[in-house]
């Protein structure tokens, strides 16, 4: 492997060529796309997605489970010369009708359940909507697939939604050079081969998620998707497909460890990668034994920037808290509150630096600059850097370690949650006259949702009809753990509710 990786972005769907012609690339439920299967049927949804929406740039969204289309809709929106839009699948029509309505969507693919659930006043009149099975047909039929794209590297080419500590979900701009040098970047340091078998099991609209494709094919390696429904069907998937990579947020580790391993799972396992939230040292340990030949990777990012670091598995067992160093083609510094970096043990935000931070929030200014903002004076690679919000310690050896955020936002189960949005929720069921969503620390999810609310006087059956109410506007990760019911809310010296003094109510 060589020392570092090629800095050089390509055009993003031109990652489908690393693979041999008749090696595995894409193993689905009814059928195996082989690499040359997978270059002909990009060209072939790429040409067919042109015919729909031929203005260059335009926004085309998927809200789909993982299938065929929703694998290939990264390669083949980037080689129509189109933004992709992917929608996270267990949203709901609230959180879709905003997503469609900012993005300016002119296109979205999905399945008949998830499409019938939108109605009129969800879908904006200039988006068409089309059934995932019809727009793999209208494809599959095309003579002539679109040829490799000739995009500048530095084009849009999509926009991944996330949530913020306020507000509703903000969509990062991600570049094709984003986009292929994190998929380099993953490849080397995960040291992946074309003979990998790696299991997405993370949704494809996170980041992380669409990285397990992204850094499989740059290896010429096969990606099994999988929507699972217990940690079960993790242990099966991985004893059926001879699954080489696993990657995880920590409340699915939190339940894998506790599934029976058949052998025929635990052996072809190379490495175990770990983002979304830090593992704690029972889980490691926990990892390492059930796991003994896979390398665990631990890792730290954010959208804003793809991915800043990871932990050499040679290191965990002695640092298991700790979130490494910069990954290729990343610079991290620790910047103290005086601008300077930071020495040894003194705490700091993290600052990412480099080709991977994006483009900044798709129509947000504000956003943009309160996040994107120029590079510190230290940084070799200048320019526009990302200031996280999170607090951090560097040790002597450069080791970085977590200290805490600088938000209120809310992780849970590897989600990033608005307690904005499910405030909004809450007060638009005309049950509750304030609302206040707080995380609390919980084992499993790392974060629960809690809920402290109360309700419009003469409000009937409140407290009965609430969580019905939530249930259906809100997606299940976005549930309340907990709904708390007050009488009378804390103000703060300012007249604003006191969120730090439900906080320490709660435990949070």
């Amino acid at each position: 492997m060589p020392v570092t990786p090629d800095p050089v972005a390509h055009p993003l769907d031109h990652l489908a060529r690393f693979g041999a012609d008749g090696a595995p690339a894409l193993i689905l439920r009814e059928q195996t796309l082989t690499y040359q299967d997978l270059r002909v049927r990009i060209g072939q949804l790429a040409s067919w997605l042109q015919q729909q929406v031929p203005e260059r740039g335009a926004r085309v969204a998927s809200w789909a489970g993982k299938s065929e289309l929703t694998c290939l809709m990264p390669l083949a929106a980037a080689r129509a010369g189109l933004v992709h839009v992917p929608v996270n699948p267990l949203f709901k029509h609230a959180q879709v009708a905003h997503i469609l309505a900012d993005s300016g969507a002119r296109l979205l693919i999905g399945n008949v359940a998830r499409l019938s659930s939108l109605g009129a006043a969800d879908v904006p009149a200039s988006c068409t909507l089309v059934e995932d099975q019809s727009a793999l047909a209208g494809a599959q039929v095309i003579a002539q697939p679109l040829p490799e794209s000739q995009a500048d590297p530095d084009d849009l080419a999509a926009i991944l939604y996330t949530s913020g500590s306020t507000g509703r979900p903000k969509g990062v701009m991600l570049s094709h050079a984003n986009l292929w040098l994190g998929a380099v970047s993953v490849a080397h340091y995960l040291a992946l081969k074309a003979d990998d078998v790696v299991l997405a099991v993370l949704p494809l609209a996170f980041d992380y998620g669409q990285n397990q494709l992204l850094s499989t094919w740059r290896a010429g390696g096969a990606v099994v998707p999988l929507d699972y429904l217990t940690a079960r069907d993790v242990t099966k998937a991985c004893a059926r497909h001879g699954v080489t990579t696993l990657a995880a947020v920590p409340p699915l580790w939190v339940q894998l460890v506790e599934q029976d391993w058949p052998q025929e799972a635990i052996a072809p396992l190379r490495r175990l990668t770990n983002s979304g939230g830090a593992l704690t040292v029972d889980l490691v340990a926990h990892l390492r034994r059930i796991f003994p030949g896979a390398r665990l990777f631990p890792m730290y990012g954010l959208t804003e920037a793809f991915r800043s670091t990871f932990l050499d598995p040679e290191l965990v067992a002695a640092h298991p808290t700790s979130m490494g160093r910069a990954i290729p083609f990343a610079e991290v510094l620790v910047i103290g509150d005086d601008g300077q970096v930071t020495q040894p043990g003194e705490e700091g935000e993290l600052v990412h630096c480099g080709p991977l931070v994006a483009k900044g929030y798709w129509q947000d200014a504000q956003r943009t600059a309160e996040r994107f903002r120029p590079a510190p004076a230290q940084s070799a690679y200048g320019g526009t850097a990302v200031w996280s919000g999170d607090r951090v310690v560097r040790d002597g050896d450069g080791l970085l370690y977590f200290s805490g955020r600088r938000d209120a936002m809310i992780k849970s189960a590897g989600n990033r949650i608005s307690p904005q949005e499910v405030e909004e929720a809450a007060l638009a069921t005309g049950l509750v006259a304030e609302a206040v969503a707080i995380g609390v620390a919980d084992e499993r999810l790392g974060q629960a949702v809690h809920l402290v609310v109360r309700a419009v006087p003469g409000a009937v059956d409140a407290e009965a009809r609430l969580p019905a109410e939530l249930a259906r506007e809100l997606p299940n990760f976005m549930q309340p753990r907990a709904i708390h019911w007050r009488v009378q809310m804390p103000l703060s010296p300012n007249g604003k509710l006191d969120r730090a003094a439900l906080a320490r109510e709660l435990g949070a």
